[in-house]
């Protein structure tokens, strides 16, 4: 029974924290309405896969997650500019109607399940998003340093974010099926989509690096008292 609760909540978080507009569920949308559903799905596995990759990671290590600062500050870098390079190719691939413009980043020759595995081996936001979930989990032992609960976490975990992704993926298709196949207008909704998940993503990455600057001084205005 504790192991089963512990894959419905692995589930539910990952499946909840899926919903809210990203990159990579967009992504995934896109790819369904330009490539079909199958390349989507893949794309959706290779992004999964490497997000129970970090899940694991800062289950084990989180002493070593808690320190590399750096290293997510430069991923946040190289996440803002694949969010905008995607707004820009959507917004150009929706003024060409014709279909002989695509977005050159999710309709290179790239296999999908590698650039979903890419995409997201990039996107830092899903490691203190579980990192702090699992904090939480483990303040309340509901989740214990046992394989058998990191395992069944874990595989809750991935079937969530697989389930949040189809949302995106088979809701795509609907939307096509809704607009007529109007491809240029969904280009320009999600176009406009990656530009205020980028707009987004620049207000953080600031807004944390003033409170990490505000910290330090204080830090060190407190040493020299």
């Amino acid at each position: 029974m504790q192991l089963f609760r512990i894959f419905c909540i692995g589930l539910g978080i990952s499946f909840l924290g899926t919903l809210p507009l990203g990159t990579l569920n967009v992504a995934a949308m896109q790819i369904a309405v330009t490539d079909g559903l199958q390349p989507a799905l893949l794309f959706s596995l290779g992004a999964l896969l490497v997000e129970i990759c970090y899940v694991r990671l800062s289950l084990v290590a989180m002493d070593w997650v808690r320190k590399q600062e750096k290293l997510f500050r430069l991923l946040n870098w190289i996440t803002l500019l694949i969010i905008i390079a995607l707004a820009v190719s959507s917004f150009i691939a929706a003024a060409h109607p014709s279909g002989e413009a695509q977005n050159v980043i999710l309709s290179n020759t790239m296999p999908r399940f590698f650039l979903g595995i890419t995409l997201s081996a990039i996107n830092p936001v899903q490691i203190p998003f579980w990192f702090g979930w699992s904090t939480v989990l483990f303040a309340k032992n509901i989740l214990l340093p046992k394989p058998s609960h990191y395992n069944i976490y874990i595989l809750g975990i991935g079937i969530g974010t697989f389930l949040g992704n189809a949302v995106f993926i088979f809701g795509g298709r609907l939307m096509v099926s809704s607009l007529n196949a109007n491809l240029n207008i969904l280009n320009y909704i999600i176009g406009g989509v990656f530009a205020i998940t980028a707009i987004i993503q620049l207000y953080r990455m600031l807004t944390n690096k003033k409170a990490a600057t505000v910290q330090e001084t204080d830090s060190s205005e407190s040493g020299h008292t």
